[in-house]
């Protein structure tokens, strides 16, 4: 495909790049801030949602309970880009900050709500700093670091988060049922203090000054485009039916807000997302890969979880535990890929073979049935997370790589809402596929064993379906296999998609270049 190529994509309007802080140079309290950043984002949602159940009880208002989740991943999604570019146009340390004091404002207040609504509206502030954490820590570590170095310290905060998605439903369970589900919020707050502290002390990064304006119109109706993506997604085919007029009306409003959005940025002085960008092949391709990858994770993770509680017999908890394969795997490949990288392996190299991985064991899922032992499924599940290790880790890298200096904030906000704009598409696309698909296979079996399932005996959990007559919960488990089944084939066509977009990325090595150089 051609040697090493950069692409740069020009700017009229931001001041020239500050040199960054050379190695050494306060790098190892920034990388422990950095860690702990992205611990407080991930760390949230992992551990809220073994304490839902126990927030219900005393403040009730179950149906509204989805939107305790629901309102932070909105807030989230809605403020990833603009606190991307708010960190190009005027510093990546404030921004940082400020998004560190807005998460944990909203903590502290979500710990000391009264009911539901309070709540949910102190997980949407919560959320909109959340949105700021990540996409921070991961420009200030293409700001701080060199690209050939990137994916070793990248591989070390993958891990870190990685032990968090896995200790995070443990750690959860312990603080509701020895602590009360207030600590579940109220534990942010040491561990944000810390890294707040590290942060203003120990990090040292150039203070810009934009010569334009921030861009709020667009930044105004990219949110609202973001927001009814993840609400079309969260109430399609659930509150609201896909052919109702509140989701077709969604759906015209969001058309509109893109046609005007683009016709916005192209004319904003500081567009809140550069068109320009897109313009560089790699970055459209590392996008893509990771909506798709995004889709792929979180709908395959989903449906996982309810085969071994609804076919394998497993409980809620040990669900949970038998999602190790996956997160261990990718954990160890992540950093062993980081190492790798850094001694020249190309990133086209990385994509292929992790969406190759990907692929294949989405094939082998979709083969599980009612007779696939724990043993073998971990096994397709070692597979999927090596495929994922090396396609988060190459596509963050490959969207870091192939943008200036002054454009590393979009690209970790672009690469990171990808991600979560295709795992909210997942979770909701395949919801329904598996829905219709149960649906189907439970009518084969005759009107009989369909009304049979219902109520709180059909609940897809291991105690539910304990309930089922015999004949009724055998007839049952087939029919969620055959649900699952469809979902793994549906996201291993998305992996043959990522796999051939991965094809067309330039082939390249991470060697750094003067411009990259302090």
């Amino acid at each position: 495909m051609g040697g090493p190529c950069r692409s740069r994509v020009p700017s009229t309007t931001a001041p020239p790049p500050v040199a960054a802080t050379p190695a050494g140079g306060g790098i190892a309290a920034a990388i422990i801030a950095l860690i702990l950043a992205m611990m407080l984002a991930t760390l949230d949602n992992m551990i809220i949602g073994t304490a839902i159940p126990t927030i219900v009880g005393e403040l009730g208002g179950l149906d509204d309970l989805s939107w305790v989740i629901t309102s932070y991943t909105l807030a989230t999604a809605a403020s990833t880009p603009i606190w991307g570019k708010l960190g190009d146009m005027y510093g990546r340390k404030g921004v940082f900050l400020a998004s560190i004091v807005i998460f944990l404002v909203g903590s502290a207040l979500s710990g000391l709500a009264q009911d539901l609504g309070q709540l949910i509206g102190f997980r949407a502030l919560q959320g909109l700093g959340g949105g700021g954490l990540m996409v921070s820590a991961f420009a200030i570590m293409g700001e701080l670091i060199p690209p050939r170095d990137r994916a070793k310290y990248q591989g070390v905060m993958s891990a870190a988060m990685g032990a968090t998605m896995i200790g995070g439903p443990l750690v959860g369970g312990l603080i509701t049922d020895h602590f009360g589900w207030r600590w579940c919020f109220l534990i942010n707050l040491p561990i944000g203090l810390v890294g707040l502290v590290l942060v203003a002390t120990g990090m040292r990064l150039p203070v810009r000054r934009a010569q334009g304006r921030v861009d709020y119109l667009g930044a105004t109706l990219l949110a609202f485009i973001i927001s009814v993506v993840v609400l079309v997604s969260a109430w399609g085919g659930t509150r609201y039916d896909w052919g109702s007029a509140m989701i077709v009306g969604l759906g015209l409003a969001a058309v509109l807000a893109v046609a005007g959005f683009l016709l916005v940025e192209r004319q904003a002085r500081e567009p809140v997302l550069p068109l320009t960008i897109f313009r560089v092949a790699n970055f459209s391709l590392a996008t893509v890969i990771g909506l798709l990858v995004g889709f792929v994770l979180f709908s395959t993770m989903t449906f996982l979880t309810l085969y071994q509680q609804a076919v394998q017999g497993a409980s809620a908890t040990n669900s949970g535990l038998l999602l190790l394969p996956v997160l261990l795997s990718m954990v160890v490949v992540n950093v062993i890929v980081g190492q790798w990288i850094t001694k020249g392996l190309r990133l086209r190299t990385v994509l292929l073979v992790g969406s190759a991985l990907m692929t294949a064991s989405l094939f082998l899922m979709a083969t599980m049935g009612t007779g696939t032992s724990r043993l073998v499924a971990a096994l397709y599940m070692v597979v999927l997370g090596a495929g994922m290790g090396c396609l988060i880790q190459g596509t963050l890298l490959l969207s870091l790589d192939s943008v200036g200096m002054r454009d590393l904030g979009v690209a970790s906000s672009t690469a990171t809402l990808s991600r979560t704009v295709g795992g909210t598409i997942g979770v909701a696309a395949s919801g329904a596929l598996f829905a219709h698909q149960v649906q189907q296979s439970l009518a084969a079996k005759g009107p009989e064993v369909a009304s049979a399932v219902g109520g709180e005996a059909g609940q897809l959990t291991a105690v539910g379906m304990a309930r089922l007559p015999e004949a009724v919960r055998v007839a049952y488990e087939h029919a969620v296999a055959d649900g699952a089944q469809l979902v793994f084939v549906a996201a291993a066509v998305l992996s043959v998609a990522a796999l051939l977009g991965s094809w067309f990325v330039r082939q390249r090595a991470l060697v750094p270049t003067p411009s990259d150089v302090p």
